[in-house]
């Protein structure tokens, strides 16, 4: 008898068809195959498809991503699951000619001095040229070669640190607008532990930023390039997929058992019931489950598990969300003068425009717009601009293009616009969430057969929210077998008891 014959059937739901999500039930799926269980999975979503955040649309030669565009080599989980469905070929980097990006100010873009990452310098000789800082603002951040570290005292908001630490110029031209474009976030309420816990260890080991980030490149050494030189993030280290992100989400829906996805159905709630959890479909269905994963933002997953734990909803509510736009743009190249020699720009909130960010899509992968064309991508919304979500897409669209004609000196119309927008979709790691985010973890323990993932918890980049989703299959993996086991030697000891 093979090792799934007698076996009782598991049923798993997972709430949220997102990337978290699907690589919850991917994950689920390979472990019941290693583990011979016998799973019968289902996954809904009150969304219209699979994917959530992430979207490519191709259109007259074009290739739009309606989400994120890229993620992390240095987050291993998602190169690892690309590689598992067989999308490694498909990996492509950055454009090694144009790694370099731009700061708005004043109504013009500026080079991130080479080697300045985040909040400060690695190089001193770009750093003192540069037009991004005035004066009395490299003189202030200069002088954190001489500020003490700061010992214990409470947790400070990155905008505390950054001002602490390298002055207000620095906050307002540089840390602002580039963690504003990562975490779409205000710096004022953001937790500098929970999303740069790295600068804390710098402050820590050496008493200074600026000193550490020098130390730094010392041991690392000068890395060779190809052409151009390297400023603002990492851009080596970012990858995407060929034909665009997602052919990430076809290839997990593939992998997973025909017809186990059910998009357009909205769980409304949970119920725990004895050994098993209710999960209550809108329009009055209701299915019984052996576990859950819910893989939701915190707040619609708050609304589902109230009842079973309200400590835990509490917890929940208390990480706030911001909602983003993006809008695709392509361009007959004669119409932009810009040199587009970089990956784009972002715009600090003391410049008072409408976007947050560009990104200058056909520059930065290769293979997004057709030949004589560029596509170019804007960011609006976030913590910092939450009024622009009001106006209606042609007034975004006109928006975007009044920015644009500023900073990267686009003329006309484009012969292309798509707005995507995504409700409460970056979740917003304020002061006090790593605490937060262990009590809920520890609530979420206590309850058998439950386990959350997303971006609400401990990272919100596409490798973050993939090894969320994998986390919480196997925590789940572990629970099931557990209960296959029991369930298997129950029913033999039964059995035998019957015979005698």
């Amino acid at each position: 008898m093979s090792p799934r014959e007698g076996r009782r059937t598991l049923r798993v739901v997972v709430v949220g068809s997102g990337v978290s999500g699907l690589s919850a039930a991917h994950r689920l799926v390979t472990e019941a195959r290693r583990r011979h269980l016998v799973l019968e999975l289902t996954v809904l979503d009150a969304s219209p498809r699979p994917g959530g955040v992430l979207g490519t649309l191709s259109q007259d030669g074009y290739v739009m991503e309606q989400g994120p565009d890229c993620f992390l080599s240095t987050k291993p989980a998602a190169v690892a699951l690309c590689h598992e469905l067989g999308l490694g070929r498909e990996l492509v980097g950055t454009n090694r000619e144009h790694r370099r990006s731009y700061i708005a100010r004043d109504g013009r873009l500026h080079q991130v001095p080479e080697g300045f990452h985040l909040l400060a310098p690695s190089r001193f000789w770009p750093f003192v040229t540069t037009r991004l800082f005035s004066w009395a603002g490299k003189l202030r951040m200069g002088l954190d070669l001489l500020i003490p570290a700061r010992r214990g005292g409470e947790e400070e908001t990155l905008a505390e640190f950054v001002v602490r630490r390298l002055g207000q110029e620095a906050l307002d031209q540089a840390a602002q607008p580039m963690i504003g474009g990562i975490y779409t976030a205000d710096p004022r309420r953001l937790s500098l532990a929970a999303t740069m816990p790295q600068f804390l260890e710098m402050e820590k080991k050496y008493g200074s930023i600026l000193l550490a980030m020098w130390k730094a490149r010392q041991s690392q050494g000068a890395a060779p390039r190809a052409g151009g030189r390297a400023s603002g993030a990492r851009y080596d280290l970012f990858l995407t997929l060929a034909g665009g992100l997602a052919g990430l989400v076809d290839a997990l829906v593939a992998r997973l058992p025909e017809g186990c996805i059910c998009n357009g159905r909205r769980v409304d709630a949970l119920h725990r019931e004895g050994n098993h959890w209710r999960v209550q479909v809108a329009g009055g269905e209701t299915i019984q489950a052996d576990a859950v994963c819910v893989a939701l933002q915190a707040g619609a997953t708050r609304a589902l598990v109230g009842e079973a734990d309200p400590a835990l909803a509490e917890d929940l509510a208390g990480i706030p969300y911001a909602s983003v736009a993006t809008v695709n743009l392509g361009f007959d190249r004669s119409q932009v003068r810009h040199p587009l020699d970089g990956m784009g720009f972002v715009v600090p909130s003391v410049e008072r425009r409408s976007i947050v960010a560009s990104s200058f899509s056909s520059v930065k992968f290769a293979g997004r717009a057709p030949r004589g064309k560029v596509l170019l991508r804007a960011f609006v919304g976030g913590a910092t601009h939450p009024e622009a979500l009001a106006m209606t897409n042609g007034e975004l669209i006109d928006a975007v293009l009044r920015d644009l004609s500023i900073y990267v000196g686009a003329q006309g119309r484009p012969e292309l616009a798509v707005v995507s927008r995504y409700e409460s979709a970056m979740a917003q790691y304020c002061v006090g969430h790593l605490a937060r985010v262990a009590r809920i973890e520890a609530r979420e323990a206590a309850l058998p057969g439950l386990a959350l993932a997303g971006n609400g918890y401990r990272g919100v980049g596409i490798g973050d929210c993939v090894a969320s989703g994998e986390k919480a299959a196997r925590r789940l993996a572990d629970y099931l077998t557990d209960l296959d086991a029991a369930r298997w030697n129950g029913e033999r000891e039964l059995e035998q008891w019957s015979g005698e």
